[in-house]
């Protein structure tokens, strides 16, 4: 679900699904379980940057504390990134996080629907994945996709900036269109590594997505999440077809790789309202855990 600020820009207005006072109590689950039985890495480490310089609504210590500390568990080495992108600032990492950038500090300043990175740090994220670097981008709808509409331009991929709906799909327990379940029953996630996993004990069956855009990936893209048919962007209170396109896209670029989700919820474990209801990798009889596991795994090139 879509829980963020209200956010007025020019021809564009959110309507978001949880009133203010379930925003004023969103906050990290602090009893979510971040174990790893058997961690990926026991010795050379993953070096991982996690990005918190580009004014970034999500971070290691609020909403993406549990998944910075699934990634420890499993034998990531986490750094925090709070300096623009540079060739020397990425070299010695090997994958890159970026969750949720924004054009100024408050989601609901003027500013935030602007650019959040330069040409230069773009040019510079781009070299560093072809020359065999990992990027996990998460962006929601805007303003988030607006200020990181340019690096993914760079990048190929398409960011539809407004609220994706599929009623045919959506959870029912949330009874939000815009809570879409992506399952092996209703042929909306895709047969791909990243959803297979190494064994059957990592192989995802289903995740729900909390509210996102859509996206469409360069050619050769493995898109995972795959809207139906039926599935709608939102748009200034009019409804485009998002048939064909998806909430999840993974591909190679150069001598990298490259994942793209539409939510950053999904990936997050969060507890929100007077209920503390879960949000996340917290929903009991999902796969998104499990998903956050293989997309590192598959950027970290364990998975192939």
């Amino acid at each position: 679900m879509s829980i963020r600020p209200a956010t007025f820009l020019p021809g564009c207005f959110l309507v978001l699904t949880l009133v203010a006072t379930a925003l004023a109590q969103q906050t990290a689950d602090p009893h979510f379980d971040a174990r790893v039985d058997k961690p990926s890495f026991t010795k050379n480490f993953p070096r991982v940057l996690f990005d918190e310089a580009h004014y970034n609504f999500d971070t290691t210590n609020n909403r993406y504390k549990p998944f910075g500390d699934l990634l420890f568990n499993d034998g990531y080495h986490i750094a925090v990134n709070r300096q623009p992108f540079t060739k020397a600032s990425l070299a010695t990492h090997k994958i890159l996080v970026i969750v949720n950038p924004l054009g100024s500090e408050d989601s609901d300043d003027e500013g935030a629907a602007g650019p959040a990175f330069t040409t230069a740090e773009c040019e510079v994220v781009s070299d560093w994945v072809r020359g065999g670097g990992a990027l996990l981008l998460i962006v929601d709808q805007t303003p988030f996709s607006s200020a990181a509409e340019i690096l993914a331009k760079q990048l190929g991929v398409d960011m539809s900036r407004s609220e994706a709906t599929d009623a045919a799909n959506a959870d029912k327990e949330f009874s939000l269109p815009s809570v879409i379940v992506y399952s092996r029953e209703n042929h909306q996630l895709a047969e791909v590594a990243i959803t297979n996993g190494r064994s059957d004990a990592e192989r995802v069956n289903r995740v729900i997505v909390f509210s996102g855009q859509s996206l469409k990936g360069p050619q050769g893209s493995d898109a995972f999440l795959k809207l139906g048919d039926g599935a709608v962007n939102e748009i200034d209170g009019k409804s485009a077809s998002a048939a064909g396109r998806a909430q999840g896209i993974a591909f190679r670029l150069g001598k990298g790789r490259v994942v793209v989700l539409s939510d950053a919820a999904m990936l997050s474990a969060q507890v929100t309202g007077s209920d503390n209801q879960p949000v996340g990798m917290n929903v009991p009889n999902t796969d998104n855990r499990q998903l956050a596991l293989n997309i590192m795994h598959w950027l970290s090139g364990i998975l192939k």
